[in-house]
């Protein structure tokens, strides 16, 4: 370990209870940012695949039903979820021998809004801890700051003394408290924000994709009417 690795580490380890809590608290959900990060990343990684598949499979003249019958067993997410929603409500209608199509193209949209509420919902599972700790890592980490300022200036009254070598040690605690808080904050916000328009970026594409399959079956609609 390098020399500033333990001077970290005598510092940690020489603070009071309640700074290495915050300090231990901080360093965990810096941790549990950067796993929600690299899982977010794989996630719309493999949304964003699955959804430029599933177009270029939809636009490329295949049958609708051959293409829901590929995918209904594993309709996954993104485009292909909204699709098969879709299409089940779709052969659920005609399965049940409807004898009017008024309210047809209402269900379909219905389920098509509920998917993609569902799909938002999914991609934004876990976000709101990055809010959290973006917000309120660096208070935690000014309490901390607050905490050791305090240890400094007792010392000092105990002591008598105002001599570096007696205020320095609290000081270092309060400052390292503070880094921590904003090294659990600044990745967090950062994640927050490119996420939070990755979402809205997916969730137009969705709502783009129900606008054009609705005029479809709309269309088919009308010819079976």
């Amino acid at each position: 370990m390098s020399s500033s690795g333990l001077q970290l580490f005598t510092l940690f380890w020489n603070s009071l209870w309640i700074v290495k809590l915050v300090i231990g608290g901080l360093v965990l959900c810096s941790v549990w940012v950067w796993a929600i990060a690299i899982d977010k990343t794989l996630l719309f990684a493999r949304i964003r695949k699955a959804g430029d598949r599933f177009e270029e499979a939809f636009w490329s003249g295949q049958s609708l039903e051959e293409l829901y019958k590929s995918l209904a067993p594993a309709p996954g997410h993104s485009t292909g979820a909204l699709f098969v929603a879709a299409m089940n409500e779709w052969k659920r209608s005609f399965e049940g021998n409807i004898r009017s199509f008024t309210g047809l193209q209402m269900r379909i949209e219905k389920v098509m809004n509920v998917t993609i509420s569902r799909e938002v919902e999914h991609m934004e599972r876990r976000l709101l801890v990055l809010a959290t700790v973006g917000s309120a890592g660096p208070f935690v980490g000014l309490f901390g700051t607050v905490t050791g300022i305090m240890t400094s200036f007792q010392s000092i009254a105990a002591t008598q003394n105002t001599s570096l070598a007696v205020v320095a040690p609290g000081i270092a605690e309060a400052l390292f408290a503070t880094a921590i808080g904003l090294v659990a904050a600044i990745p967090a916000t950062i994640f927050y924000n490119k996420f939070s328009v990755e979402v809205n970026r997916q969730a137009q594409r969705l709502e783009g994709f129900a606008d054009e399959f609705t005029a479809i079956l709309s269309r088919q609609i009308d010819e079976r009417a």
